[in-house]
């Protein structure tokens, strides 16, 4: 399943391609919170990184755990105009998975991993595109 959010206007965009782990134990999700609010573990991939590396990478990061990612859920891309980036195209991709061992404290310190029921985290993600991601897992858990 792939959605696009936005309308593409004639103007260049900055693409930039993510994977994110939605990690789920007894009907939780994790997530990371930051001062803008609520998002999947993961982020833009680095030079030359595959998905599963990101993922990886991103893990340890913002929540200093390893990972096992299990299955692709969907993806989702989206056309708008940030704030500082300009016209912004962000592609993501959703994995689903689960966190596996604490190996040290979290780099990013702005960052707590947070494990939230599936209810309470509807419609409370920052990303509109992450939102729709977690309505698909809900509807593949039923």
């Amino acid at each position: 399943m792939h959605k696009i959010f936005g309308t593409k206007q004639k103007v260049d965009y900055l693409d930039r391609q993510g994977a994110y782990l939605v990690a789920i134990n007894n009907n939780q999700v994790a997530v990371v919170r930051t001062p803008k609010g609520y998002f999947f573990i993961g982020g833009g991939l680095d030079a030359d990184e595959s998905h599963l590396q990101c993922i990886a990478r991103e893990c340890l990061e913002e929540t200093g755990y390893t990972c096992c990612v299990q299955d692709k859920l969907c993806s989702a891309e989206m056309y708008t105009n940030h704030p500082t980036l300009g016209y912004f195209h962000p592609i993501q991709t959703y994995y689903v998975g689960k966190l596996i061992d604490k190996q040290h404290t979290p780099v990013e310190k702005d960052h707590v991993l947070c494990w939230i029921d599936l209810d309470k985290l509807r419609n409370n993600m920052f990303v509109p595109m992450q939102n729709w991601a977690l309505e698909q897992l809900i509807t593949k858990t039923k």
